[in-house]
């Protein structure tokens, strides 16, 4: 490009996905590309307001709309949408017993004559194998109900069969239930774009990589944590605990109650945290300036039996 510059300023940007633009470019339509343009800046618009001011014809802005749908850019509308509908969202989605009840011939129409979701349909068999008739239709749920574009779905997949990989080894592959789970979060989460998909991936890899360190501190060693377990320390990392710190409510957890407990643990940090009590330090000068006050028990580490900690050892 070092014969172009694009003048654009803040206001008129509008930012589209690497994977997007490829596939645009791919398509090699110009059309399609410019009717995608025109859904970014106006997701609102209808088909009618969008053919006058692209000023095409009914045949032009019916091809360009079928090479949009081709690539997997577009979807089929839901009833009473309008006739062109955006893969993105911006409202939370609904609870996921809503599901739609797809029949087979919504799932064959789909597979038919929708490129991106037999895309979608073939990367899922390939990471889990061969899927029953209720799993493609879970499958369509997070395409077509929710909304998450094929690449996102596609990232969705590797992300759901690295985690699986992580916490049982090679071989264990994550079921469709799994899959549906982790993307009514995603949708929870607004990631309906490659790029905010991709950056969340990368954030839970790199939590992921974290806690060895806080598992250690727990005495937990030669196995990775399972869900339940990950919202606790992903709870104490966005807290801004050390795994220092951890050890300490650790030992503290251990003393009160003769065994581990995480609820346990997870009401001391959250006294802590709510403190502002960050480091072992202080954390222990909190104890000491307690049982100074006479606020505290007599016994050792009988601060943390106040009535504040009955909800959570329930």
């Amino acid at each position: 490009m070092a014969d172009y510059m694009l003048r654009l300023t803040q206001e008129e940007n509008i930012v589209l996905g690497a994977p997007t633009v490829q596939r645009l470019i791919e398509g090699r339509s110009g059309d399609a590309a410019l009717l995608y343009l025109c859904l970014a800046r106006n997701k609102a618009a209808n088909a009618d307001g969008l053919r006058a001011e692209l000023g095409w014809t009914a045949g032009q802005f019916a091809a360009a709309e079928d090479k949009l749908r081709a690539m997997g850019l577009i979807r089929r509308p839901a009833a009473g949408e309008a006739a062109l509908a955006p893969p993105e969202k911006t409202a939370p989605p609904p609870p996921e017993t809503a599901l739609p009840d797809y029949s087979r011939e919504d799932v064959m129409n789909a597979i038919e004559r929708d490129a991106g979701f037999s895309a979608v349909l073939r990367e899922a068999e390939r990471k889990l194998g061969r899927l029953s008739d209720a799993s493609v239709r879970k499958l369509l749920g997070l395409y077509d109900y929710l909304g998450l574009p094929a690449d996102v779905i596609m990232l969705l997949l590797q992300f759901c069969a690295e985690r699986k990989t992580e916490q049982f080894g090679e071989g264990r592959l994550p079921t469709m239930r799994d899959v549906e789970k982790e993307g009514y979060g995603w949708a929870r989460r607004e990631l309906f774009t490659y790029a905010a998909a991709d950056a969340y991936v990368r954030s839970a890899r790199e939590r992921r990589g974290r806690y060895g360190a806080y598992l250690a501190a727990l005495g937990i060693a030669g196995r990775a944590p399972v869900s339940s377990e990950e919202k606790y320390l992903d709870n104490w990392i966005d807290w801004g605990f050390p795994p220092e710190t951890v050890a300490l409510a650790h030992d503290k957890t251990v003393l009160n109650c003769q065994t581990f407990k995480w609820p346990y643990c997870n009401g001391i940090l959250k006294r802590w945290h709510e403190k502002g009590l960050r480091t072992p330090d202080e954390a222990r000068a909190e104890t000491a300036r307690r049982r100074g006050g006479g606020s505290g028990s007599s016994s050792g580490g009988g601060e943390d039996r106040d009535a504040w900690m009955d909800e959570f050892l329930k």
